[in-house]
């Protein structure tokens, strides 16, 4: 059954991030998300106590933070602080770390390393004890009464992938295409039966932003820069796996038209880098139009197999928003409506 999810970027000021998250817990969505990108805008391990401290039930986390910024013990200790802070209300998106890295200077962290970190986050951030740096280390002030933290893995390669179905609780897939998306999930399920895990416990996230409209070609035109934020993940594919590889064409193609990206502009709204988007690429990613259209994509998504729907709340009326999926779309979805 699909679940819902919100994603604020945390803009200044802090207050809106919190207020736009609490609307979304009293429209009946059970996540609350937000980047973690600390140059681009401010500090989320910062702001994100705050939002704990003014909800009270729906859940909260990155979507995604990464373990190459911030010394992994760090980014672990820090979760299971949260955890505790909220009274078990956390949960962790994680990635090789994108607009974090690339705009200080870094790449994404190498697959092997980044697997190696996110299976000591796991576990340290739960409570269990690690081997880190030749040392032992436990974090002995975990709430044993408290649930662990799930920790779902952001990816589109068959490397990274792997790393979510031998390592992570599930998957984020950031674009709401049933095509692709059954891809990456019959890639990572493969990766966890092979490592003995049970593949059908791996979850699936998607996350997309969703404009509820009649006028189709204003909701197109301010979601066009998703894809385009996407489309910085498929470059490094087509660099790594090259033109010809299993990765299907469904996610590949549509960058050969592609002339640039400004990080400046990331994930908003009328950013030129989007030009290049086409309005069938934009209506594969997102979930566009009237809330019959959004109802029955979201439908076809649930029925693949997609356990959250994760709204990426970055175009005009969000407000307007989160009251239409509140009062006509999520009680639709008799896990949440319950």
């Amino acid at each position: 059954m699909l679940s819902f999810g919100v994603t604020v970027l945390p803009d200044p000021p802090y207050q809106r991030m919190i207020e736009l998250m609490q609307l979304a817990e009293q429209h009946g969505f059970e996540y609350a998300w937000t980047y973690d990108s600390h140059i681009l805008w401010e500090e989320s391990y910062a702001t994100l106590p705050l939002a704990a401290a003014q909800t009270s039930k729906i859940k909260l986390g990155h979507f995604v933070t990464n373990p190459g910024i911030r010394d992994p013990t760090i980014t672990a200790s820090w979760y299971a602080t949260m955890q505790d802070i909220s009274d078990g209300r956390m949960v962790m998106g994680i990635g090789r770390g994108d607009s974090s890295r690339r705009v200080v200077g870094l790449q994404p962290v190498k697959v092997a390393e980044f697997e190696k970190r996110c299976a000591m986050i796991k576990d340290l951030m739960n409570g269990r004890a690690v081997d880190w740096n030749d040392k032992e280390l436990e974090l002995k002030w975990v709430r044993d009464e408290l649930p662990d933290v799930p920790m779902w893995i952001a990816g589109y390669g068959p490397k990274a992938l792997a790393v979510a179905g031998r390592v992570g609780d599930g998957v984020i897939i950031q674009l709401a295409d049933p095509v692709i998306i059954r891809w990456i999930m019959d890639t990572a399920r493969r990766a966890a039966e092979e490592a003995g895990r049970d593949p059908s416990e791996l979850k699936c996230i998607v996350g997309a932003p969703s404009h509820i409209s009649d006028d189709i070609a204003d909701a197109r035109e301010q979601s066009r820069w998703f894809p385009a934020m996407v489309s910085n993940h498929v470059m490094d594919l087509i660099e790594r796996y090259g033109e010809d590889s299993e990765i299907p064409r469904d996610l590949t193609d549509f960058v050969k038209a592609r002339k640039f990206y400004d990080y400046k502009d990331h994930s908003r709204v009328g950013a030129a880098h989007g030009e290049f988007v086409t309005d069938e690429i934009v209506d594969r990613f997102c979930v566009l139009g009237s809330v019959a259209d959004a109802t029955k994509k979201l439908k076809e998504l649930e029925s693949i197999g997609v356990d959250q729907f994760n709204i990426y709340l970055m175009t005009h009326g969000q407000e307007e928003t989160l009251k239409a999926y509140g009062d006509e779309i999520i009680p639709q979805f008799s896990s949440v409506a319950a």
